[in-house]
């Protein structure tokens, strides 16, 4: 079909919408603290950089044991909403089985945590597309180090030159940029306006335009 064989997608913001679920869990940490929530957009341009960057950020300020609360209970109160909100954005469904054919080999790269990941992903009926899905808990470091992106490489046998890493953040291209794979930058995501000013190798507004690009690979 074409001569790019492994694509590796981020999850949030790219293949699914999970903002507002993890905002209100956000919220909810912060008012068991006694603290006020904070606007669902101030707390999605935080996303991206994993769970304890998340909280870090939405709890600047407060101390470490208030910082360390907030992270043993930040998990469990997500668990409880992964799927209240979030769904796959548009074109996502039909894109990934129009890339489901012999030849390919489909991976997910996150920093949310693997099972979190794993079971949003079985929820929407999305996982049977993907082998592997790791997340941010999955490899010593985390995007944008290249190691999770290394693995997935060697793990599928396939070559730098014939895979893409497809994202909707700054994390995501500067994990390609560092594993030395092509980037493609979807402009729907979380934050838009931060990818604006970046050069990746490819930008699409809608994920069923991927199969064209790697046609074209």
């Amino acid at each position: 079909m074409s001569s790019m064989k492994l694509v590796i997608f981020d999850l949030d913001g790219t293949l699914i919408d999970s903002a507002e679920d993890i905002a209100h869990s956000v919220n909810e940490v912060r008012t068991l603290l006694a603290l006020e929530p904070l606007p669902l957009d101030e707390i999605e341009s935080y996303i991206g950089n994993g769970v304890r960057r998340l909280l870090d950020l939405a709890l600047e300020g407060c101390g470490p044991e208030a910082r360390e609360r907030a992270h043993s209970v930040y998990l469990p109160i997500y668990r409880r909403r992964l799927l209240d909100n979030t769904k796959p954005y548009p074109g996502v469904l039909a894109a990934l089985e129009q890339l489901d054919v012999p030849g390919h080999s489909l991976a997910v790269l996150t920093n949310k945590p693997v099972r979190e990941s794993v079971q949003i992903l079985e929820g929407l009926g999305m996982h049977r597309y993907f082998a592997p899905v790791y997340g941010g808990d999955s490899f010593p470091r985390k995007k944008p180090d290249p190691t999770g992106v290394n693995h997935i490489i060697e793990e599928a046998g396939a070559q730098r030159s014939k895979t893409l890493f497809v994202g909707d953040s700054s994390v995501d291209f500067e994990t390609a940029r560092n594993a030395g794979v092509r980037c493609c930058l979807v402009t729907y995501g979380i934050r838009p306006k931060h990818i604006a000013t970046l050069e990746p190798d490819y930008r699409i507004d809608d994920l069923r335009k991927l199969t064209a690009i790697i046609d074209a690979a």
